[in-house]
Order: structure tokens, then C-alpha cells, then sequence
């Protein structure tokens, strides 16, 4: 199933004036970029996923028309389902755009891992030698 056009065109007019976020088609949906990571993506599967602080859960899947995100039928707790009725006016969906930058605003930067020096190489001639 196709995410909806008409959605991805509204979460774009609430983004249109980030230059930090792009757009990335996963899994079935249109999913919104912003620092690497995802805040936001209109699902192929109906609805808005919502990135968030896993903290906020409880609280934010007892609201109407939110439930958790199931992945490979596990819940994951750091972001929700909102159904359309949850973003049907500009002002909620504003809101939970708002609430998915915010959480990847939280988000820890990792560091960039870096491989351990390298340990230079005997020579053929200095392998011999210690091989004695």
C-alpha cells in the first residue's frame, strides 16, 4: 500500500522552510529526515509515524486516535501511530511534526567510530630474524 500523497504534501508545507530535512521512501512510507534521523514518516499502512522520547509513550498512546508503532509484531518505544483523525486539522499535525523534531532534537549524538592505529608490519627479513 502507498503512503498518501496529500499527507506528504502537508508534513512538506510544515517543513518547506527546514534546510536541514530531506525526504526518504522506507518501507512503504515517505519518512522525514531532519539531522539523520527520523522525526516523522506518513506510513504506507495508514497514518503518521511519529518519532518520540520513549519516556512520553504511555502518556502520548493514551491521546485518541494513537497507538504504539509495531514493528515485526514487537511495540517500539520510541515512536507512535497516529491515525488521520489525530492530524485532520493543521494545528495537530503541526503539533505532531513539532513533537518528532523535538525527539530527534533529543536524540544523542554518536561519535563517529574510529578504528584503533594500526600496528606496523614486520619486515620478511625482521619475521625471520625473531624466528630465530
Amino acid at each position: 500500500m502507498a503512503y498518501d500523497p496529500a499527507t506528504a504534501e502537508r508534513v512538506r508545507h510544515l517543513l518547506a522552510d527546514r534546510h536541514d530535512v530531506h525526504e526518504r521512501k522506507m518501507m512503504g512510507s515517505l519518512a522525514f529526515m531532519a539531522k539523520g534521523g527520523m522525526c516523522c514518516a506518513v506510513s504506507g499502512r495508514g497514518g503518521l509515524l511519529v518519532r518520540i522520547v520513549p519516556e512520553t509513550q504511555p502518556r502520548l498512546i493514551a491521546r485518541p486516535h494513537v497507538r504504539p508503532m509495531v514493528m515485526a509484531g514487537r511495540p517500539v518505544s520510541s515512536f507512535v501511530r497516529v491515525m488521520p483523525e489525530g492530524y485532520r486539522t493543521h494545528a495537530a499535525l503541526r503539533k505532531w511534526v513539532q513533537c518528532g523534531l523535538d525527539a530527534v532534537a533529543a536524540l544523542k549524538t554518536r561519535p563517529t567510530p574510529r578504528r584503533p592505529p594500526r600496528r606496523p608490519r614486520a619486515s620478511a627479513a625482521a619475521r625471520k630474524t625473531l624466528a630465530g
